[in-house]
C-alpha cells in the first residue's frame, strides 16, 4: 500500500494552476508560470508533483511530437485527445469505433486487461489559417 500523499502547497499551487489551463503544458511551462506568480518551487518539486498528480488520475500525460512530456487537468472518464501543433489547443474527443477497434483486436490476439491512449496531432484553424 502506498502512502498517502500530503496536500503541501506546492501541489496545490500545481493542481490550481493547472486548473485554470485548457491547453497541455510541460513541466518546464508549469514551472514558469507559477515562478511568474511568485510561488516559491523547484522544477524537480514540479515534475514530483505532476507526476504524482498524473499517477492518481487527476491529469492526463502525454508526449509532444518533439518527444517532450506534457500534462492538463482534463475531464473523468476515457477520452483521446486533437492537439494543434503550433499552439497547443487541446480537444477532448470520444472515439467509440477506436474503443470497438481495440476491444476487437485484443480477442483477436488473446489480450486481456487493454489499456490505449489515442492523440491525434494537427493544426487547429486559427494556425492553420496563419
Amino acid at each position: 500500500m502506498q502512502p498517502a500523499t500530503r496536500n503541501t502547497p506546492q501541489r496545490t499551487a500545481v493542481r490550481d494552476l493547472l486548473a485554470e489551463i485548457a491547453e497541455f503544458r510541460t513541466a518546464q511551462q508549469v514551472h514558469d508560470e507559477l515562478r511568474s506568480r511568485d510561488v516559491k518551487i523547484g522544477l524537480a518539486t514540479v515534475y514530483r508533483h505532476l507526476t504524482a498528480l498524473t499517477e492518481a488520475g487527476e491529469l492526463d500525460m502525454l508526449r509532444t511530437p518533439e518527444g517532450e512530456t506534457s500534462y492538463r487537468k482534463c475531464s473523468d472518464g476515457h477520452h483521446h485527445h486533437l492537439v494543434c501543433r503550433d499552439c497547443g489547443h487541446t480537444v477532448e474527443i470520444s472515439a467509440p469505433v477506436v474503443e470497438r477497434w481495440a476491444a476487437e483486436l485484443a480477442t483477436t490476439h488473446g489480450f486481456h486487461d487493454i489499456t490505449h491512449e489515442l492523440e491525434v496531432h494537427g493544426l487547429c484553424t486559427d494556425c492553420a489559417a496563419g
